[in-house]
């Protein structure tokens, strides 16, 4: 195959919520600067940890496309250089705010409102679950799954076999929350990476491959569960466990770019 290059990249400023396609993403010290800064966490959430100079929670304790799939269906914009959220339905502003106390509970009270519209979504009236707070300083990527950090990648080799199986050619990778999408790999090439992994001037150390929730059912244009990804993962891929992408410890930091090389090894 043709030399691998980064076809995509992606940050999500708000764990859970719209992504952000990039042309460029910087990478600081474990993390993609800007990715998962702000999250929302259930009233009663307790930090497991400190990361990064303040606290994380587990994605269990968070309102996410796992537990709420229909968060697909908001469009999330955040201004990171006024520190500025909007969130909107359709074309009607649910919420258009600053990150200080008020904008944040407002922040909160949105997505709530939201949330009890749906037909699937987590039960808010669960003891302790309100209120709904809106975590994270805006700044510091702090919120992914895993306390650690990881930046995650997938070969787009790797999307069309799935897609094959699943009979949708149209699948939007989208709905894998990667960092980095790379053309020009082998399907699933990518799982079985160990090592040092170059892309463009930053160079990584892969992990482990990613292991799948629920989240990867959701379509992420509308927030529906309209793919079994997981089962098809293990039952027509032949996976031991569900997994797709791989995770990435990067070793350096710097700057990565649509179109740069990849190198393995």
């Amino acid at each position: 195959m043709s030399q691998p290059r980064v076809a995509a990249l992606y940050r999500h400023p708000v764990k859970g919520f719209t992504p952000e396609s990039c042309e460029t993403l910087t990478i600081l010290g474990a993390r993609v600067a800007g990715d998962r800064v702000l999250g929302v966490v259930l009233g009663d959430a307790k930090p497991r940890e400190t990361v990064t100079g303040g606290e994380w929670w587990p994605k269990q304790q968070m309102v996410v496309l796992m537990n709420t799939p229909g968060l697909a269906r908001l469009v999330l914009r955040y201004d990171e250089a006024r520190l500025h959220l909007t969130l909107s339905l359709d074309d009607r502003v649910l919420a258009d705010v600053g990150l200080d106390d008020a904008g944040r509970a407002q922040f909160a009270e949105a997505v709530v409102s939201f949330v009890r519209t749906l037909p699937e979504a987590i039960d808010l009236d669960v003891p302790g679950r309100l209120p709904l707070r809106l975590v994270g300083d805006g700044v510091t990527p702090r919120f992914q799954d895993r306390a650690g950090g990881f930046v995650t990648a997938h070969g787009r080799a790797s999307l069309e076999a799935l897609g094959v199986a699943l009979a949708d050619a149209a699948l939007d990778e989208r709905r894998f929350r990667s960092n980095i999408a790379i053309e020009g790999l082998d399907a699933w090439s990518e799982l079985g990476w160990s090592g040092r992994v170059r892309i463009g001037g930053v160079e990584f150390k892969a992990e482990r491959p990613v292991g799948r929730c629920l989240a990867t059912h959701a379509n992420p244009g509308d927030g529906v569960r309209d793919r079994e990804v997981l089962t098809t993962l293990t039952r027509v891929i032949g996976q031991a466990e569900p997994q797709f992408g791989v995770l990435l410890t990067p070793t350096s930091e710097g700057t990565i770019r649509l179109g740069d090389a990849v190198e393995v090894g």
